[in-house]
């Protein structure tokens, strides 16, 4: 007999950045003060350290539970929406603005976050340091 409970299908992980990236979207649009992302990676701490420095979120904590491990990160409200870009596309240093006009509502706020030979920074670091690489998403 079939019952549809039996088999139930599971969502294959794309990409665990969007996951998180959507995890922290969705929390932020309900207004709680802090949310889990799980599994954590690298890319999303230096994502995470990214939108820190800039004030969109608060204190963040690694939680390691020897399987995916998890990030708590304290909300402060600021933050409107954060999305990643896939594929993540070469981004040179003349077509950053380009990219910017595209993503971002206003020159005033938001940023582009990009992974460079120099590790994961903003666009506007990217600029200072001169510096080219492929786009991971933005966030304003």
């Amino acid at each position: 007999l079939y019952s549809a409970d039996s088999c139930t299908s599971t969502m294959v992980r794309m990409s665990v950045l969007a996951d998180a990236l959507k995890s922290l979207n969705n929390a932020e649009k309900a207004g709680k003060r802090q949310v889990l992302i799980r599994p954590c990676s690298k890319v999303i701490v230096k994502y995470l350290q990214v939108m820190q420095r800039h004030g969109y979120i608060g204190e963040f904590e690694i939680v390691d539970d020897h399987r995916g491990g998890k990030i708590v990160v304290e909300l402060i409200g600021r933050l409107n929406k954060c999305g990643v870009i896939s594929p993540r596309f070469d981004l040179k240093l003349g077509s950053i603005e380009q990219w910017t006009n595209n993503l971002l509502p206003s020159r005033q706020f938001g940023y582009i976050v990009m992974t460079t030979s120099l590790g994961i920074m903003d666009h506007e670091e990217a600029r200072r340091k001169s510096t080219g690489g492929k786009i991971l998403g933005f966030f304003y």
